[in-house]
């Protein structure tokens, strides 16, 4: 005798299967199987169904001025430990803590956010309370989260920075392996989600052959693939043909790396910026702290000064900084001048606040600065590093 399903539990895998597609329409028919522990061929007739009962229309579209910034990386519970005297190695340091939502990607997804622009975030967190309040954060602030990976087994990512008593950070801990989770079969799975992007902004978080992956993507699917780098070590993940990449944002200690040489001035910068060209990036922006930055402009090298600021708190700088240009570039300016004078005054907001991501940003915040030009400062030949 044959078995007949249950139409008590096959109706509730519908609903299942129906709700799953509701948070997160671009979801893959092989993921729908996995999570509901369906054979394709079931996931298949499960949507069929709902298609005749007109419940579904078809695959997910996204219309051209609704398309979002996609961010792909790091979402953290972040801790901040400021001393409240200048800081003495060695021995215990009188200081004040506090957690706040972090992590590269997702900040850079938050300013955004702030900015008017739709933001997408892809990530990994755990199963914990600090997940699920990153979730609901980034919610709140308009952030499309659907799609990020959930682990079971892992804790969501923590990042730990000791500042001083001028809010300089000092030293930073980093537990973000499972980040090494976001594969290049995760990030498969998301390729209708990610498609439907106006602009890909991903960190250095992600293993080497994920990063790969979206570089080729890139350069297959021609959405714009911006790469920010996150620290001197995970310089190892970003591979060694950059074809597919519009932009490579990183501090100068991070260029220094991964040209392996020291870049004490502009001419030794201009030619390392030169090799990462001729290595397949179109164009390449180098932070160096509170002096400034430099952008490629062809085979030229233009250097911005900074705001001078009073310094509350360094945290998130260089992502709203990457954010703002992220912003510019949305907005169809192909301007790299313009786009790092917007980072620089969205960097300086941050600089001013004790937040992570600035209250104060909002959609008209950069309207005001527009194209025209400058007498570009000299670069200071001992511009401090920012790692």
């Amino acid at each position: 005798m044959f078995n007949q399903a249950d139409p008590v539990t096959d109706t509730s895998k519908k609903e299942q299967l129906y709700q799953l597609i509701r948070t997160n329409p671009f979801i893959s028919q092989q993921d729908l199987a996995v999570e509901l522990r369906l054979s394709r061929s079931a996931v298949a007739g499960h949507i069929a169904s709902l298609i005749r009962e007109r419940r579904l229309l078809g695959r997910a579209y996204v219309l051209p001025d609704k398309r979002p910034v996609m961010c792909l990386g790091a979402a953290n519970l972040d801790r901040k430990l400021r001393t409240l005297a200048p800081l003495r190695m060695g021995t215990s340091n009188p200081a004040s803590a506090e957690e706040v939502f972090g992590g590269v990607a997702r900040n850079i997804a938050e300013n955004l956010a702030r900015l008017g622009i739709p933001a997408a975030l892809l990530t990994a967190l755990g199963d914990d309370a600090a997940g699920r309040a990153l979730q609901e954060h980034a919610e709140r602030a308009g952030i499309d989260t659907r799609g990020s990976l959930k682990l079971l087994d892992a804790a969501t990512g923590t990042y730990t920075a000791v500042l001083d008593d001028h809010g300089e950070m000092t030293l930073a801990l980093a537990d973000m392996a499972l980040y090494d989770r976001i594969t290049p079969e995760f990030l498969a799975g998301r390729l209708p989600q990610r498609s439907a992007a106006a602009l890909t902004v991903a960190d250095l978080n992600l293993p080497l052959a994920s990063v790969a992956m979206l570089l080729a993507d890139a350069l297959r699917e021609a959405v714009p693939l911006i790469i920010v780098a996150v620290s001197q070590p995970k310089m190892a993940r970003l591979p060694a043909d950059l074809r597919g990449l519009r932009l490579l944002i990183l501090n100068r200690g991070e260029l220094e790396t991964r040209v392996g040489r020291a870049l004490p001035g502009e001419a030794e910068v201009a030619a390392a910026c030169a090799e990462v060209r001729a290595q397949g990036a179109q164009d390449v922006v180098v932070t160096c702290g509170g002096a400034g930055v430099f952008h490629t402009k062809g085979a030229a090298l233009v250097w911005l000064a900074a705001h001078q600021v009073e310094v509350v708190d360094v945290t998130g700088a260089g992502d709203a900084f990457a954010a703002a240009v992220c912003w510019s570039l949305y907005q169809g300016s192909e301007d790299l001048t313009l786009a790092c004078r917007r980072g620089l005054k969205v960097a300086a907001m941050t600089l001013e606040s004790p937040d992570t991501v600035s209250p104060l940003l909002a959609a008209d915040v950069l309207d005001e600065i527009h194209d025209f030009d400058l007498d570009a400062p000299l670069f200071p030949q001992h511009a401090p590093h920012k790692d």
